[in-house]
């Protein structure tokens, strides 16, 4: 299977008045057609940038985005514009992200008059994809309060599919809404993705969430990626201190096994102008002198298995 989409060295930094932000960092890796990578870490870490940034909602600083073989961080308007069919957004939060003046057929069939598509014809469109996400076409002419928030992000997920994209960026889609509701719109984007042919992106903080919906799992902190692996290789065997701390903080309803709670402490490292250097080194209980001076590479550690720590770094003659 190749690879739909490949990053490489990218970069996306922010002037600010303190200085310059490395909201991301020199982060690098590739998604198979069909898989699903799961983008995972706290807020603030860069990883909702980065799927803006790949997305072209925002320039990229430095580095590469190769689609389909093709890098789309030099592309003319129509060029990104036709890319930007392509490769869609899913929102957060589906109480902002759809316009509150706009009906529900309105606010799906926007994308297709941008496009050139007829009325008539996108009327017929947009019919068919409410179908096709689970929405009753009772509620084409409603507007977005007055449905559930399940609803409304179903009328996100149509929005995105409603110009037949490849590849979908999904920007944490279900952390405003309930448990039950989570359940719900995550079944409907894996049987999209079946039935469709889909590629995602899933951003999200909630590792019950990635663990369910996600084939690999890139996880980030501060800009950098410090561990890239298969799903099930990563909560089997995580091996960067961040990620095992991460771990071990989400609930389980298995009383019979003892759990190691890993707090992380200390102070967060600014991301204005890092010094050099592991950026999670200020919080880690096995951070040495070269984790405080030598910034640590995304290097091979088992198979489909990669880590940023000098824990398994080469060893030095």
């Amino acid at each position: 299977m190749t690879n739909i989409l490949e990053v490489k060295h990218l970069k996306k930094y922010f002037d600010t008045k303190a200085g310059v932000l490395h909201a991301v960092d020199d982060v690098s890796f590739s998604i198979k057609k069909g898989e699903t990578l799961g983008i995972v870490g706290e807020s603030g870490c860069g990883k909702s940038t980065l799927g803006r940034t790949i997305q072209h909602l925002l320039p990229a600083t430095d580095g590469t985005i190769l689609f389909k073989g093709r890098d789309v961080t030099r592309l003319s308007k129509k060029e990104t514009r036709d890319y930007m069919k392509e490769v869609q957004m899913i929102f957060q939060d589906p109480y902002s992200s759809l316009n509150p003046r706009m009906t529900v057929k309105q606010i799906i069939m926007e994308p297709l008059l941008i496009d050139g598509r007829k009325k008539k014809e996108a009327e017929s469109e947009v019919r068919a994809m409410m179908e096709t996400v689970g929405l009753d076409a009772r509620f084409e002419n409603a507007y977005p309060n007055e449905l559930d928030g399940g609803r409304r992000q179903r009328i996100g997920i149509a929005r995105a599919l409603i110009l037949k994209p490849e590849f979908v960026i999904c920007d944490e889609p279900v952390s405003a809404l309930d448990v039950s509701i989570q359940a719900q719109i995550l079944n409907l984007m894996q049987d999209l993705q079946e039935r469709l042919g889909l590629t995602y992106i899933f951003v999200t903080h909630d590792l019950s969430v990635v663990k369910y919906i996600s084939d690999k799992i890139a996880v980030m902190y501060l800009g950098n990626l410090v561990e890239y692996a298969d799903t099930e290789e990563l909560f089997a065997a995580p091996r960067h201190p961040y990620t095992r701390a991460l771990l071990a903080s989400v609930p389980t309803t298995d009383l019979t096994k003892a759990r190691k709670i890993q707090v992380i402490a200390g102070e967060i490292t600014s991301p204005i102008e890092p010094a050099p250097g592991c950026r999670f080194a200020a919080r880690c209980q096995a951070a040495g002198e070269k984790c405080a001076c030598i910034q640590p590479e995304l290097i091979e550690n088992g198979e489909n298995h990669r880590v940023a720590c000098h824990l398994y770094g080469a060893k030095e003659d």
